[in-house]
């Protein structure tokens, strides 16, 4: 398989990617067919898979937008995968302009895109770090030098929070991430359930298998398990709900109804 010049050297590609998976959901290019034959198998079952996608990006860009308009200027956006067109430093600017914002994921090639397409952005940056370990982030100095942790914070865990399974205690990765936030600070938050997928469990249980499959193992969360990350913040209306129906700018009715699985929601630190 030819290394194409926008991967890394070292990692394996011939192992499939999250992000690039979720690259190839989106129409992206920085997938390999190792990606793409991890997606198709993944349909089989879910075929709905990019409409869910495409609902999820379309959340994470009016939550930013939000954010922006209620005057939060940093951004810290973990689990960001690979740049897209509308991406939060996009997206947020076109709002406020002197929005600077921090890129973490664990994945090479997403880091080593993230740094190709900010290079010589002063308020923009991307770490290597992973989600499980909030404090190697939060005391980074490429955080420290972009984001001030005294000012309200928008921090974006957004389709990453179902890829940490509960041996690893996602909930305490989120509440030292909160406790380290300033009061008004925002999480904004999105995560796969059961809950609201037009399939039967089973069937969808085997997109999870195939998940498994590639070492990323796909965790489901009802609503409820899912609120309990939202614990120390007020709910922004309208709450909890399926993601196009979080201040949607075109009638949730008209959306397919795969864009209706998994929640989204936006909470802000008192």
């Amino acid at each position: 398989m030819e290394r194409p010049a926008w991967a890394p050297r070292g990692i394996d590609i011939s192992v499939p990617s999250v992000s690039r998976i979720y690259d190839f959901y989106l129409g992206g290019s920085h997938n390999f067919e190792v990606d793409r034959e991890a997606a198709r198998r993944a349909m089989e079952f879910m075929p709905g898979l990019p409409k869910i996608m495409q609902a999820n990006r379309a959340f994470m860009r009016r939550a930013v937008r939000f954010a922006a308009a209620e005057g939060i200027t940093q951004f810290l956006d973990i689990g960001s995968g690979i740049p897209t067109f509308g991406s939060v430093h996009e997206v947020a600017r076109a709002v406020s302009p002197e929005a600077r914002v921090m890129y973490v994921d664990h994945d090479p090639v997403a880091v080593a895109h993230s740094q190709a397409v900010l290079a010589g952005d002063q308020h923009a940056d991307v770490l290597a770090a992973d989600l499980r370990k909030p404090r190697e982030i939060l005391d980074s100095p490429q955080v420290r030098a972009l984001i001030d942790q005294n000012r309200p914070v928008a921090l974006l865990l957004v389709a990453i929070l179902h890829f940490v399974e509960d041996t690893d205690d996602p909930y305490a990765a989120v509440a030292e991430l909160r406790d380290a936030l300033a009061p008004g600070s925002l999480l904004v938050l999105t995560h796969a359930s059961y809950e609201g997928i037009p399939l039967s469990p089973e069937r969808a249980e085997g997109t999870v298998d195939v998940y498994k499959g590639i070492r990323n193992p796909l965790v489901m969360r009802s609503r409820e398990a899912v609120a309990r990350f939202f614990e120390g913040y007020d709910m922004v209306e309208p709450g909890l709900v399926p993601m196009p129906q979080w201040r949607p700018e075109t009638a949730p009715e008209d959306e397919d109804a795969y864009s209706f699985s998994g929640f989204a929601g936006v909470g802000r630190k008192a």
